[in-house]
């Protein structure tokens, strides 16, 4: 029987291992997307967003009203524009908006809350820019959407206004690593395991709280968080992070969206151009979030309608 898509991804991850080195974990990272092209209609344009780095990228179809704030995945001390750019760029097109990824300052040399400063001023930059919080959606993937949630608690608290979604894929928001999953997936998720997530988290806080609601926002207070929608791999370690957050959220009473994708690993949806999956669940990201933060009554927009079908992009040789 022919291996899957996923086994094949699985199998490439297997032979390419975690290194000690931190300069060569943030390389293999940015080596997850970095290799994937670029679909030539995507517009990608570097700026300064309240102080901090950042990219835009767009297609034909965005409706310059309309954003996505995206916040990268890599435990908080790798990741980077170049790993996820051919993600967020897909996502925006399937969203019909534009995107803004920040490159948020890593640990070990920027602790908490560094991250969240950097993600508070993209945000209110966006703002200052004349973007509605109605027409922003706000993303995050793995400690990403950990760090969407600790935005969105803090804005809460300043009294700023809240974006118009939210959408998690496989977000980590427990930093006291206390899910049972982390055990029962151990075997069959090939990128997160609970000894690098304690690295991860103690480079992180740097002797911090990890109960703290601010880096484990499963344990704070979620009551008026915007509409939510959460994307877990069946074979994540932190498949119990995403369905506890949810439980969490519902309890709260936010509208929350729980999506747990068969057979998936963490951040699956980096794969896309050769997965299926990672193309449906960036079209099902995208589909919630035009429904989210749409026009709002406003006049039609030919970005309101569903975008054109999936970018054919490939890997490179």
């Amino acid at each position: 029987m022919p291996a899957s898509e996923i086994d094949r991804i699985r199998a490439r991850l297997a032979a390419s291992p975690r290194p000690a080195d931190l300069a060569a974990r943030r390389a293999r990272v940015d080596g997850l997307g970095a290799d994937y092209v670029i679909p030539a209609d995507v517009r990608i344009e570097p700026v300064e967003a309240g102080g901090v780095r950042a990219e835009w990228t767009s297609t034909p179809a965005a409706d310059a009203r309309r954003v996505m704030l995206f916040l990268h995945g890599g435990g908080y001390v790798s990741g980077s524009l170049a790993s996820h750019r051919h993600m967020v760029a897909q996502a925006g097109r399937e969203a019909g908006a534009r995107t803004l990824a920040l490159a948020y300052r890593l640990a070990p040399e920027h602790p908490f809350p560094a991250a969240l400063e950097d993600a508070l001023a993209g945000y209110r930059y966006l703002l200052a820019s004349g973007i509605a919080s109605t027409r922003i959606a706000l993303a995050g993937e793995s400690a990403g959407g950990g760090l969407a949630l600790a935005t969105l608690i803090s804005l809460r608290k300043a009294g700023d206004p809240m974006p118009g979604c939210l959408w998690c894929a496989s977000p980590w928001v427990d930093l006291a690593l206390t899910g049972e999953s982390l055990s029962a997936k151990e075997a069959v998720d090939p990128l997160i395991h609970r000894d690098y997530l304690a690295e991860l988290a103690a480079a992180y806080l740097q002797g911090g709280d990890p109960d703290a609601p601010l880096v484990s926002p499963l344990r704070a207070d979620l009551a008026g968080l915007p509409p939510t929608l959460i994307q877990v791999g069946s074979a994540e370690t932190l498949l119990d992070d995403a369905v506890r957050l949810a439980g969490a959220a519902g309890a709260a009473d936010v509208p929350v969206t729980l999506q747990v994708w068969p057979r998936m690993i963490h951040a699956w949806h980096l794969f896309f151009p050769e997965l299926r999956e990672g193309r449906e669940s960036l079209a099902s990201a995208g589909a919630f979030i035009r429904g989210h933060v749409g026009n709002h009554g406003g006049a039609p927009s030919g970005a309101d309608a569903p975008p054109g079908g999936l970018a054919a992009l490939a890997r490179s040789p």
